[in-house]
């Protein structure tokens, strides 16, 4: 038994109360610490919707609280830290040039990937530490993330209370749902970028 799964089979016995906590930590530890498996526990959070042990308002509620303000601790850590400091240091999982990079990017679409941030799993971390630094205003980047983790949360969660009363099902399923999605991320990701590249190739050609 994974380490994974003896964390949900303890989750399983803590009261109703410990355990949307536990799924708000979780929530906002993923987006912290993107290797941490905040999906799969939202979605065993569903699981338990559907065996009814818990409230489906209740797991929703307390993910998305988690997801919002994991989002916005990196944001506020980015805007208080500052470019200099994250230039100065490049860091492996932000490195310099990427953060010049992606500077331009945020010029222009910056509020647009704080909307669909939740959509890119991977990279949350980066669009929320990259929006503190870039200086984007709060008050938008709080309602579009609050908007983009809502979304998010509400389809997964759903999706996980549909699938059944099988843990075992939904989680497979669920592994599953999750690569062909990030499958067809990355491929979008890769055609935006070809693309980019091939204009600029040919208005320097001109």
């Amino acid at each position: 038994m994974s380490y994974l799964d003896s964390f949900l089979d303890f989750l399983n016995t803590l009261p109703d109360t410990l355990i949307y906590f536990l799924l708000g930590l979780s929530a906002f530890v993923e987006n912290v610490f993107p290797p941490i498996p905040g999906d799969t526990i939202t979605a065993f959070g569903a699981f338990l919707v559907g065996t009814e042990r818990l409230d489906f308002f209740g797991v929703y509620l307390s993910t998305v609280l988690g997801s919002l303000i994991g989002f916005m601790f990196l944001f506020w850590i980015g805007g208080l830290l500052g470019r200099r400091f994250f230039l100065e240091r490049d860091f492996w999982f932000l490195k310099a040039q990427d953060i010049i990079k992606a500077e331009e990017w945020f010029r222009k679409y910056g509020y647009l990937l704080v909307l669909l941030n939740r959509f890119f799993p991977g990279i949350r971390s980066v669009i929320s530490l990259a929006g503190g630094i870039s200086g984007l205003k709060t008050h938008r980047v709080l309602l579009l993330a609050l908007i983009s983790c809502s979304a998010w949360n509400l389809m997964w969660i759903f999706v996980g209370y549909m699938l059944g009363s099988n843990w075992e099902t939904v989680r497979d399923k669920m592994a599953e749902l999750m690569a062909g999605y990030n499958l067809t991320i990355l491929i979008l990701f890769g055609l935006v970028v070809m693309f980019f590249v091939i204009r600029k190739v040919v208005r320097r050609n001109r």
